[in-house]
Parts: structure tokens; C-alpha cells; sequence
């Protein structure tokens, strides 16, 4: 059984906020979903083949941006996108070969196709597939289990979560994903789905900024993109009000200056076309957010094998540790969950879990350990059922 510490969480200053969250059809987003995409793809394929997942890691993925004219009323794709798939992967059991290439390059095609509308994924990307087997030392590591068949962690590496989110928090997760929702599909195809949402509370002062790429051939002039604009920052507004902000400051596209011609206008909704590069690791962490003002971890998620890889395993486990504890223990008001693993020892076995809590009333964090210990063991038990979930898409990694 792993260490479990319990101690009092603090919530010290509190006046400022900080809270950021990459779109769907942000590049690093972009690159975090074709990791997490070839994740799943070559999981099944190992699983339909050889009936198990092996050992892999693609969690590197670089975007590089192309080049592009915008118009209104259209615009052109001069030079195309770049995408790098790189990581260690099975490529061959006995005398069969794992079709590597088909599943990175074909896989992520699928997936610019469904997620980014305005994209044409077969003549606006270049998918290159540079996977290559992994180090003896970590395949064995892979292949061997402890007495009970669980893998064993392939790194010594950190887990981090927390819950609740605050009201700032789930009102910048829920702007980017209403703008990236149905309600574009059916009314405003002119959002790109290259999103940025940043929330500022100051005190009771909220700012908010939010970047949308507007795609030029469903705006004809000036007047469609500033009216654009305007419909985006009146969903902002309602969505505030709805969290609870009824006074909210909003910009929308701030860098904009329409005198000049200086416009977040763009033929492919992303700004990957043109403005921007991407990489694996650099948005959103495990739970959807950029949250400087929490504890996070650098790892990225996105990519990595969901049998024995604790930077991924950790980091949802931790979270979900978090939001059980502030979710069935009425006497948590909030939780932090810190897990640590140790290379070698079992996935199910961390080197130190830390819940820091805190309590409503005065309660001592100490009095709720025994709670604690069922909470995180029934959790750390069932980390076994995650593959299947992470292998089917059922949980979000950024």
C-alpha cells in the first residue's frame, strides 16, 4: 500500500486569478490530439492483433505553420501545414509488421477532418511519421509485471489534481467549448475552431479575453467579421452571467485594428495556416486548463501509453482522487492530490500520494484520513479499468 499523507490545505491569497484554456484548433492543441489520437489507434491495433497493448510512447508531436493569404470571401493556403509525429512504438512481432505509418499519418487525417471544418486535410497538412522502436532497457521494463500481472511504472514521474474548479475556471472551460460547439455548426460558420480563452479576476473585476480565428470565405466584409465578433462576445456574456458573473469585461480578436486591415482573419479557422506553431505539452494540462495560481504538472498526458505510463495515469487519477474527496466528503470544501511513482515498482503502488484538504467548520485534516485512504485505494484499485477508457477516448487529457 502506498504512503498516503494527509495535511490542512491553506487557500492563502485568493484576490487574483489567472486561468487560460487552447481551443480545439489551437496548434498545440492540435498536436496534443493527433498524439493522444495515434495513442488510441495503435492501443486497438495491438489489442485487435496481439491481444494486448504494447509498449509505446507517442508523445511528441511538432506542428509547424505553413503560409497563407486570407480574404474576405475566400482566401488561399500558399504553403502547407507540418505535422511531426515522433515517440517509440512496437513496430514488429515475430514476422509481423504494425502498419505504424498507416495508423499515425491515416489516424490524424481523420481527425483534422472531423475537428477542424474549414481545413482541407489532404491538401492543407503534411503528416510525417517518425516512430521508431523503443530502448531494450524500457520494453522490459513494459513486459514485465509484478506478482498480481500489473505493469510497472516506466518512469519516476508526478501526478497532480485538484477539485472543485472555482466559477472562473468552468466559465473559460465552457466559453471555448460553446464556441467550439454545435452552435457554430448550425449558425456561425465563420468560427475557426482556434479558440483562446483568458480569464482575469482582479478582486471582483473580471476580464476576459477570447481569440477566434474567422475564416474569410463566410465573411464578405468588414461589416460580417465585426458582426462576427459581436455574436462571440454576446455568447461570452451570457455564459458569464450564467457563472455567476454579471459583469464581466470581454475582448474579442484584441489585437485587432480594422484602419490598418490588421484582422484574426484566416482561410482555415487556426492559426497553424500562417501565425503559429505547435507542440505536444504546451496547452491545456490533464483537466482542460492553464491554471498558474494551482499546483500542475509539466507532463504532458497527451500520447503516452495508458498501461504503465504514470504521467499520464497519475495525473487523471489524481484529479479524480481530488474531485471524489470534494464530491462525497461533505466536510471538504477542497482538495489537492499530489501522487509520486517510482520506475519499476507497480502502477497501482505510487511511492507517496499527498491529499492536502480543505475543511469546512474547523475540522482537522487529520480527522478525515481514514476516508482519505479508502478513497484513494478504491481509486489506485481500479486503475486497471482505465485502459479501456483512455483506449476508447472516454477520458479528456487536455
Amino acid at each position: 500500500m502506498a504512503t498516503i499523507i494527509v495535511s490542512a490545505l491553506e487557500i492563502a491569497d485568493n484576490a487574483v486569478e489567472l486561468v487560460e484554456r487552447k481551443g480545439l484548433g489551437h496548434p498545440d492543441t492540435i498536436c496534443d490530439a493527433l498524439a493522444e489520437t495515434l495513442s488510441q489507434n495503435l492501443s486497438r491495433e495491438y489489442q485487435n492483433r496481439f491481444g494486448s497493448v504494447l509498449h509505446y510512447n507517442v508523445d511528441k508531436a511538432l506542428l509547424c505553420g505553413g503560409r497563407a493569404a486570407p480574404a474576405f470571401g475566400g482566401g488561399a493556403v500558399l504553403a502547407p501545414i507540418k505535422i511531426y509525429l515522433a515517440g517509440r512504438a512496437v513496430t514488429q512481432v515475430g514476422n509481423e509488421a504494425v502498419r505504424i505509418n498507416e495508423i499515425a499519418v491515416e489516424g490524424s487525417r481523420a481527425w483534422l477532418r472531423t475537428n477542424l471544418h474549414a481545413l482541407d486535410a489532404e491538401r492543407d497538412v503534411r503528416i510525417h511519421e517518425l516512430i521508431q522502436p523503443g530502448s531494450y532497457d524500457l520494453q522490459a521494463v513494459f513486459s514485465r509485471r509484478s506478482g498480481s500481472q500489473i505493469h510497472l511504472a516506466n518512469d519516476t514521474s508526478i501526478g497532480v489534481g485538484y477539485a472543485p474548479m472555482s466559477p472562473l475556471e468552468r466559465m473559460v472551460l465552457a466559453i471555448e467549448k460553446q464556441v467550439n460547439g454545435k452552435i457554430r455548426d448550425g449558425e456561425h460558420p465563420a468560427w475557426g475552431e482556434d479558440v483562446k480563452v483568458m480569464g482575469v479576476r482582479n478582486g471582483e473585476t473580471v476580464d476576459l479575453t477570447v481569440a477566434c480565428a474567422i475564416i474569410g470565405r463566410h465573411v464578405a466584409h468588414i461589416d460580417d467579421y465585426l458582426g462576427a465578433k459581436a455574436s462571440i462576445e454576446k455568447l461570452v456574456r451570457e455564459l458569464a452571467a450564467h457563472h455567476g458573473f454579471a459583469s464581466v469585461r470581454v475582448a474579442v480578436n484584441a489585437a485587432d485594428d480594422p484602419p490598418s486591415g490588421a484582422l484574426y482573419l484566416t482561410v482555415t479557422g487556426t492559426s497553424a495556416e500562417a501565425g503559429d506553431d505547435g507542440q505536444v505539452g504546451r496547452g491545456n494540462r490533464a483537466n482542460g486548463l492553464i491554471t498558474p495560481c494551482r499546483p500542475m504538472s509539466l507532463e504532458a498526458a497527451a500520447g503516452k501509453n495508458p498501461v504503465s505510463h504514470v504521467g499520464k495515469i497519475y495525473n487523471i487519477l489524481a484529479r479524480e482522487i481530488a474531485r471524489t474527496l470534494a464530491v462525497t466528503v461533505p466536510e471538504i470544501a477542497a482538495a489537492y492530490c499530489f501522487m509520486v511513482s517510482r520506475i519499476g515498482a507497480p502502477v497501482t503502488n505510487p511511492a507517496l500520494v499527498q491529499v492536502k484538504l480543505a475543511t469546512r467548520d474547523g475540522l482537522p485534516a487529520i480527522q478525515l484520513k481514514e476516508r482519505v485512504d479508502d478513497i484513494v485505494a478504491d481509486h489506485l484499485s481500479r486503475v486497471p479499468q482505465l485502459i479501456d477508457e483512455f483506449v476508447a477516448g472516454a477520458i479528456d487529457v487536455f
